[in-house]
């Protein structure tokens, strides 16, 4: 069975050309959003997903807007609010050196060097220069981790696990 990865969710449409709003939740929007790739919308009352090609990407405040091959109008995409865009395993390919999907490190299990168990990783964040880990600490308090070199020591995929070096007021 295939596995499949969420992109966005299309929220809305944007303006009358087939041009629709997402909320992204993608590793990496400008490789999904780009001329040519293959999307897929899953939509909440069909379970065959409708295989759709990338016309175009900008981006306008916290959205994603973006045109698909042959839907030129707002009465072609209309239909598509509140669907899922999703990719597939084999659509993933290899990335470089110490970059990871988010699916890969939600759920991994974060410690210090010392060994001290900080959490579980819950969401990612990307507000900007870098990612932010959100941890759900041992009590009910989230903690807030940059990916950053200085932070993140070591990442063990294969294991679920997270070695960071706290700086300090980090984990207070």
């Amino acid at each position: 069975m295939e596995k499949w990865f969420n992109v966005g969710k299309i929220v809305n449409t944007h303006g009358i050309r087939g041009e629709v709003r997402i909320i992204s939740k993608t590793d990496f929007a400008d490789k999904r959003y780009k001329s040519g790739n293959k999307l897929f919308l899953f939509m909440p009352q069909s379970n065959t997903p409708i295989e759709l090609t990338v016309k175009s990407h900008r981006t306008h405040k916290n959205f994603d807007l973006v045109t698909f091959e042959g839907h030129d109008n707002i009465n072609q995409v209309e239909n598509m609010k509140g669907g899922i865009l999703k990719v597939s395993e084999s659509q993933l390919g290899a990335l470089e050196e110490d970059e990871y999907y988010y699916h890969e490190i939600i759920g991994c299990t974060v410690t210090t060097l010392a060994g001290e168990e900080i959490g579980e990783i819950r969401e990612i964040l990307s507000p900007g220069a870098n990612d932010v880990w959100v941890i759900k600490g041992n009590g009910s308090k989230e903690i807030l981790i940059p990916y950053i070199e200085d932070v993140v020591k070591e990442v063990n995929i294969k294991d679920k696990l997270i070695k960071i070096d706290p700086i300090e007021g980090l984990l207070s």
